[in-house]
């Protein structure tokens, strides 16, 4: 079975065929060839199945479930290196943390955020909204975990949970 990054070489390799089959068919229109029509037919063709691939190396991506990981929101993307997410507070502690922005790490990454901003590195910021008093809302930064941008596997994220922060939430009732 091919792979992502095999994919990416065949679109590659297909993108040079169909750009060469097309130039040919330019010169077959130049010269008045008898098969000029059919060379049209040929670059048409070539282009749909260089699409194909490619939508294909898109679709391929397997999402990856960290254990012990909560769900999360995601509350800001600037869509290059900066990310907030949220969480609740009833289920933090600092192993689910420490999943979860695992979990957000994997979910959140796309190569197209690599053109974004100057930092080669994603940030991803965990929060919790605590409520001190009726009417009032205070966010609070749990963790955070940073990672690269150069591709989808990353064994080097940066993880760090503030265990003052942590202490700082209520005991929930569960």
């Amino acid at each position: 079975m091919f792979d992502s990054i095999d994919l990416i070489v065949i679109a590659k390799a297909l993108g040079i065929v169909t750009l060469a089959s097309t130039a040919f068919a330019v010169l077959a229109f130049v010269f008045q060839w008898g098969f000029r029509f059919r060379m049209v037919g040929v670059s048409s063709f070539m282009a749909l199945i260089t699409i194909g691939v490619f939508a294909l190396n898109l679709s391929l991506y397997q999402r990856v479930a960290i254990p012990g990981a909560e769900q999360f929101s995601l509350v800001y993307d600037n869509g290059g290196d900066q990310v907030v997410i949220a969480i609740k507070p009833a289920v933090i502690n600092a192993d689910s943390l420490q999943a979860t922005l695992e979990q957000a790490a994997n979910d959140l990454y796309s190569p197209g955020r690599l053109g974004r901003g100057a930092v080669p590195k994603m940030t991803i910021r965990a929060r919790v909204i605590l409520h001190p008093e009726p009417g009032i809302s205070e966010p609070l930064y749990v963790g955070q975990v940073k990672r690269t941008l150069g591709g989808r596997t990353d064994e080097n994220m940066e993880i760090e949970i503030y265990p003052q922060a942590i202490a700082r939430i209520p005991a929930q009732p569960v």
